[in-house]
């Protein structure tokens, strides 16, 4: 019952941080705007508005794709370390993201910028070939299946880095810069008409994985163990890993590059909450979606009259977590 009670307040507060978070984060930017001002333009009637059209029309938006990048990359980390029991997996580690990145960087070259849903079309293309060349090279294996999965994607990851690189280096050098500041990450091109692709695809996603949840607890016992509870093990390790590639890749072709939010998110949450029951998963994502919202603040208010990468920011931050994780674990042993 305790434990009961300790998972439901951790749900609650991470429910009231997000909803917050949401909130006050339309405050800032360029133009600062006072909470009452955010109230008014979102609850009252106030159309045509300078305040109401920042707000509505380019804020929200915007807020809301950060959230929901970090709610799918936090569920897309933890689904990963599950089924691979590999606290360091990640969807970059798999080759997934840099699959999905090669696949929108060859569009760009070819087509231009602005792609609209072709974008998320040629990501998941990108990144179900990159899934496909690690079933293929690791998947048929029953013994160190994992093992031979993680070094696969690693090469993959490379290897995909490797040609988007080389097409950077060919293609027009005004199309480079414009694909450069993409592959870094930016919720800049956030708009209403393009939030319902991740939101439909992230929510669907995350609600079949929570379906599972039985056989992502039996999977953290081994593969034998999970055998004996009656878990497919390789069907269902693929089937999620398709499902975290899904999420991927449409955040790719919306948002760009965004490192290290599913390895480091769900490190943090365990330290407050076991992540193997249902309110474990939804906190995973919540904190996520909170700490991704925060980021874009922090990405467009640190430097006047710029904005700095996402994916910037969260890999300092990722890097400087695990350097201290690791330290600390150190010092204990």
């Amino acid at each position: 019952m305790r434990m009961l009670n300790n998972h439901s307040i951790a749900l609650l507060v991470t429910v009231l941080a997000a909803l917050f978070t949401l909130f006050t984060a339309l405050s800032y930017g360029a133009a600062d705007i006072s909470l009452t001002d955010v109230f008014k333009s979102i609850f009252t009637s106030t159309e045509g508005s300078f305040n109401t059209r920042i707000i509505v029309e380019l804020r929200m938006p915007r807020t809301l794709l950060a959230f929901l990048a970090g709610s799918g990359l936090a569920i897309a980390g933890l689904i990963l370390q599950t089924v691979t029991r590999n606290p360091l997996a990640d969807p970059y580690l798999f080759g997934i993201s840099s699959g999905a990145s090669l696949g929108v960087v060859i569009l760009m070259a070819f087509v231009g910028i602005s792609a609209g849903f072709a974008l998320s079309a040629a990501a998941l293309a990108g990144s179900l070939v990159a899934m496909s060349l690690l079933i293929l090279i690791a998947g048929r294996q029953q013994s160190g299946q994992v093992e031979s999965m993680l070094l696969a994607g690693v090469a993959l990851s490379f290897l995909f880095s490797a040609f988007t690189s080389l097409l950077l280096y060919w293609s027009d050098p005004q199309a480079v810069a414009a694909i450069l500041f993409w592959t870094l990450g930016s919720f800049a091109r956030a708009q209403w008409a393009t939030l319902w692709l991740p939101f439909v695809v992230i929510v669907l996603c995350t609600f079949t994985m929570l379906s599972f949840r039985r056989q992502l607890n039996a999977m953290l016992l081994g593969d034998e163990s999970a055998i004996t509870l009656g878990v497919r093990v390789h069907r269902f390790r693929i089937l999620m890993l398709v499902l975290s590639s899904l999420i991927t890749a449409v955040l790719v072709a919306m948002c760009g590059g965004i490192g290290f939010v599913g390895l480091m998110v769900p490190h943090i949450v365990r330290f407050f909450i076991s992540q193997g029951s249902l309110s474990g998963l939804l906190v995973t994502s919540l904190v996520g979606g909170t700490f991704m919202v925060w980021v874009d603040v922090l990405a467009r208010t640190l430097l006047t009259n710029q904005e700095l990468p996402v994916g910037v920011i969260t890999a300092a931050i990722g890097s400087v977590f695990f350097l201290s994780l690791l330290y600390f674990r150190k010092r204990q042993v």
